[in-house]
């Protein structure tokens, strides 16, 4: 498979070349530190890749997308800037990654291409078993409500609420209702950062501002934010369990 690489930094390509070495089947053809040298290359190698940065001098990597006659090429984008992701998944790019380039993202990225190409479409425990992978605390979420959408920092999610078979979620100043429910968002969070206080409610440990004895034996924690969520007996003792010496 043919890769372009396009970014205007040219510390930046020799770092994505250096990473897609681990990949045998992909072949880069050649680089372009512009739009205008991308167009030259893109008609004279008709790559099946391109890795585009964001922000270029002159044209964007997204208005040079947006110009592309069809058939465009599979786009990963690579970019220092997370404010673009949702103009890049408009525009229907395979993925979307943060420099400095992390190598498992990459894999990922790869991941979806191998399964592109070859029209995979993942049975239902494959679905299921990826829904359950873990999301660090460092990864990033696309996370839409109606016209509005975000590109979230897991860890900065502090609070998540059952609403039924929705979920409402809890970051910055928003409070996106998203249809998942708790239980299959807690699936995909990381248990190192997150803890189910009750039935309804998931908290980020990291958010924690002061705790304090509640009725019964439970456990009324304070979130940085303003939130109280209680915690019952039980889930009392699971937290002292887990967050005791």
């Amino acid at each position: 498979m043919k890769a372009l690489l396009i970014d205007d930094e040219r510390l930046a390509r020799n770092e994505l070349r250096r990473l897609l070495a681990a990949f045998p089947e992909i072949t880069i053809a050649g680089e372009a530190a512009n739009a205008k040298q991308a167009r030259v290359q893109l008609a004279a190698l008709a790559p099946d890749l391109i890795f585009l940065d964001v922000q270029m001098p002159g044209e964007t990597g997204l208005e040079l997308l947006e110009s592309l006659e069809p058939p465009v090429p599979h786009v990963i984008f690579t970019t220092a800037y997370d404010e673009f992701a949702v103009k890049a998944f408009d525009l229907n790019a395979l993925d979307y990654l943060l420099k400095p380039v992390d190598p498992t993202r990459l894999a990922a990225a790869v991941g979806k291409l191998r399964e592109k190409e070859a029209g995979v479409v993942p049975d239902a425990a494959t679905a299921k078993a990826a829904l359950r992978t873990a999301l660090a605390a460092e990864d990033k979420v696309f996370v839409c409500e109606g016209d509005r959408c975000w590109f979230v920092e897991v860890k900065s999610i502090r609070l998540l609420e059952s609403e039924g078979n929705y979920t409402r979620v809890h970051f910055d100043d928003a409070k996106p209702q998203l249809f998942r429910s708790l239980n299959a968002m807690e699936e995909r969070l990381d248990a190192k950062y997150f803890f189910r206080a009750n039935r309804r409610q998931i908290i980020n440990l990291a958010w924690i501002d002061k705790i304090e004895p509640w009725f019964s034996g439970g456990l009324l924690v304070h979130l940085k934010g303003g939130a109280k969520v209680e915690l019952s007996r039980r889930q009392a003792h699971e937290f002292r369990e887990k967050m005791s010496l």
